[in-house]
């Protein structure tokens, strides 16, 4: 099962080549969300590289920041972004519970959609830049990027149901015990302390986790109230709203 679970996480949640999982069910989807997290690691070692290697060959700091996002969302496959997109779209529809979701599983962007994936896109941009600006910017994209990911194993405890009675929503919902999802975010919380070697206050790593944390919760209560639960979209809206809170806070 933990097998299954890390080859799922891995080959869900990022463009990297592994092993198809030897079965999926609840308790292996449930293991793949926690494991999200842990997806991050990756994502943010190929980031951190590319913005460190920027800065290190001189860009400016908005083509370095350009660079280091384009590679988080080119090994993702653009997976969470258009999650974003897509729930964006939802939540501006109608407030027909049931045709918004039916405008979310058609997968094409409307104009509400685009808006929102520009601004929160222009949000992580303009943040990273200043931090790499700052000289933290190797820091601030990999601590973003691991505790935006700690936003999956959350959204997947008892108290989110799904909006939907199939789909990834509805396979994960309630798979992830809450001690777990609880667990993971007190480590990553603590890990992102990291930040203090890095030149940044002391209390921005952790605060910039628990902000980017909060942000991405109040999207997920408001989908819950407007759709009635999560879906695979709103995951990845959850992932993408996060990311570009934390950046922000690190970048002060």
């Amino acid at each position: 099962m933990v097998r299954d679970g890390l080859r799922m996480a891995v080959g869900t949640l990022t463009a990297l080549p592994v092993p198809a999982p030897t079965s999926i069910d609840r308790r292996v989807a449930g293991t793949a969300m926690a494991f999200a997290p842990l997806a991050g690691v990756v994502l943010a070692a190929a980031a951190g590289l590319v913005v460190g290697l920027g800065v290190l060959v001189g860009l400016p700091a908005l083509v370095v920041a350009v660079l280091g996002l384009g590679t988080v969302a080119l090994a993702t496959r653009g997976l969470h972004l258009d999650g974003l997109a897509d729930t964006a779209d939802g939540l501006g529809a109608s407030y027909d519970r049931e045709r918004a979701l039916e405008i979310m599983r058609r997968g094409d962007a409307g104009p509400t959609g685009v808006a929102t994936l520009l601004f929160v896109v222009l949000l992580q941009v303009g943040a990273l830049a200043a931090a790499i600006s700052a000289g933290v910017g190797v820091v601030a994209i990999v601590v973003a990027v691991i505790a935006s990911r700690v936003m999956v194993p959350l959204c997947c405890t008892r108290f989110v149901p799904s909006a939907r009675p199939e789909g990834l929503g509805a396979t994960v919902s309630g798979a992830v015990a809450v001690p777990i999802a609880a667990g993971i975010a007190v480590a990553v919380a603590a890990v992102s302390t990291v930040a203090l070697f890095a030149g940044l206050a002391w209390w921005q790593g952790p605060v910039a986790v628990v902000v980017g944390w909060c942000v991405a919760a109040v999207l997920l209560a408001r989908c819950i109230r407007r759709l009635g639960g999560m879906t695979g979209d709103v995951l990845g809206g959850c992932v993408e709203v996060s990311l570009a809170a934390t950046l922000a806070i690190l970048a002060v």
